[in-house]
């Protein structure tokens, strides 16, 4: 299958990379990373660099469709950008599934894609989602016709594997997830608002909701 995984500048690295890694282990399957502009792609960290090598003139047409997502307030640059809201657009009318991970989905809630839909997001984005016109949930994976919106950074992975297991069978994607080794066991439990204490929950939306209010620096 073509895979095609959108970058911007200002992108959370594990976004695109987790569902890199588990598409690229499907024998056939091509990925390209693109972008408005081809070249380097800085992260939202301002500590490295992905590379994107095609633009969006030169893939008109993919069979998945991959819009990760960043820090605030980073994505408020793509939800206005019309270059980006047109291309993304244009995509979803040729794929196969449309996906999106963390607040990728406010991406694609602003290309006009998730009205009216059950999504997914980030935990903290799940306000802003509902406001463009989506049916927020804090599931994992969520699937809405060849929809599929996955929540924060790491349910990337689980997303595409899902996918693979869709499209390939649960064999292959058992195998790809053997090969990478993916069986998490977090030295903490609290990777999730029902897990987490309420102090350290209240204190990352104070620090989120203040880089929200931030202008974008892309």
């Amino acid at each position: 299958m073509k895979v095609a995984i959108m970058l911007y500048n200002g992108i959370t690295a594990l976004d695109a990379i987790g569902p890199y890694e588990v598409f690229a282990g499907v024998k056939g399957n091509e990925v390209k990373f693109v972008a408005k502009d081809k070249g380097l792609i800085k992260l939202d960290s301002k500590m490295g660099y992905l590379h994107a090598d095609f633009s969006f003139s030169e893939v008109t047409s993919a069979d998945i469709l991959v819009v990760p997502g960043c820090c605030p307030p980073n994505y408020k640059s793509l939800m206005n950008d019309e270059d980006t809201l047109n291309w993304i657009r244009k995509i979803h009318k040729t794929t196969k599934w449309t996906t999106s991970v963390c607040t990728g989905s406010l991406i694609l809630s602003a290309a006009g894609l998730l009205k009216g839909l059950k999504a997914t997001s980030h935990w903290s984005s799940l306000d802003l989602l509902q406001s463009l016109g989506a049916i927020p949930t804090d599931e994992r994976v969520v699937r809405q016709g060849k929809i599929v919106t996955a929540a924060g950074v790491s349910s990337g992975i689980d997303m595409a594997l899902q996918l693979v297991a869709w499209e390939s069978g649960e064999e292959m994607s058992k195998s790809i997830q053997l090969l990478m080794e993916y069986d998490p066991m977090p030295p903490f439990d609290t990777g999730s608002l029902k897990k987490a204490p309420a102090s350290m929950v209240e204190q990352l939306r104070a620090m989120l909701q203040k880089l929200e209010n931030k202008e974008p620096e892309l």
